[in-house]
């Protein structure tokens, strides 16, 4: 029924979710696992060859820090795709708004994103939190691009598309695999599966090359309104985005002159608002003389 296919790094977190998902999918399923704690591979060529190795018709792609507290999520899974045919992929957490600006799947001041999951903080001291934002009150919500905690599609699609292994580590996976899959079918998020998720992400400067070579491959089509949003509002998160990836692009020591070849692109940030682009030209220069007169 359906085939979870996992990168593994500890041996100890493999078994105890393995247990986790034999207590709760529900449906006959199969563990597709590699280890890759010596982190030799990155996780796009780890998840084509779960592809193929695969034999159920559902793939599951998940992380092995997570523990799933639905009851039966299998079945969830599998009326999603059987009662929704439009729908390729299925998440846990997205947004229904891509920026121009390189990021992560929601950007800077946009309220038009999904996600229902509990967080658990490894990084930080914090209470386990309960991430739940579902602005349109639905079950089943169009997204973008998911999370890669976890996520769901058929065997049929991952064999068509497959992950691009150019994408050579461990970051924008989900991302790149979310467009893809959207050119051709609906992206969602469910809100009728809950997970517990052990740590929070962390953003350093592989994860920024990694999200520029996204936008590289997908500026063509941003930015990507499914919300409807109006023009201020995207104006207003486009700004937003572009001035937090200035703070992370001098936060990893990379050059600021990226940035002014983002803005340059296309004419995007012209087309989207002549006003716009002058102010973010502002943004770069005023970042660059930052720079120059840094205190060291």
């Amino acid at each position: 029924m359906i085939s979870i296919i996992i990168s593994s790094a500890k041996k100890p977190l493999l078994a105890q979710v393995k247990k986790n998902i034999a207590d709760t999918i529900g449906v006959d399923h199969e563990i597709v696992a590699f280890d890759n704690s010596e982190g030799s591979k990155g996780i796009c060529q780890i998840y084509n060859q779960g592809i193929s190795q695969a034999k159920f018709d559902i793939l599951c792609f998940m992380h092995e820090d997570v523990a799933m507290h639905t009851q039966d999520w299998g079945l969830v899974v599998k009326n999603i795709f059987a009662n929704h045919p439009d729908v390729g992929l299925v998440g846990l957490a997205g947004s229904s708004y891509r920026p121009i600006t390189p990021t992560g799947w929601n950007g800077m001041g946009n309220e038009g994103y999904y996600i229902n999951l509990l967080q658990r903080f490894k990084f930080e001291e914090k209470e386990t939190k309960r991430e739940y934002h579902n602005p349109s009150d639905r079950p089943l919500a169009p997204v973008v691009a998911v999370d890669g905690v976890w996520f769901c599609t058929t065997k049929a699609l991952a064999e068509k598309y497959r992950f691009d292994e150019s994408f050579a580590g461990f970051h924008v996976y989900d991302m790149d695999f979310s467009l893809t899959i959207g050119q051709e079918k609906t992206v969602a998020v469910t809100f009728d599966v809950l997970l517990e998720h052990f740590s929070e992400g962390s953003y350093n400067a592989d994860w920024l090359k990694d999200t520029i070579k996204l936008f590289e491959k997908w500026q063509h089509i941003l930015p990507i309104n499914l919300e409807g949003l109006s023009r201020k509002q995207m104006i207003y998160i486009e700004r937003r985005t572009f001035k937090h990836f200035l703070k992370q692009l001098s936060q990893s020591k990379l050059p600021i002159s990226i940035a002014n070849k983002v803005l340059w692109k296309n004419g995007k940030f012209r087309k989207l608002d002549f006003g716009l682009f002058i102010k973010l030209q502002f943004y770069i220069v005023l970042a660059w003389f930052k720079k120059l007169f840094a205190v060291k």
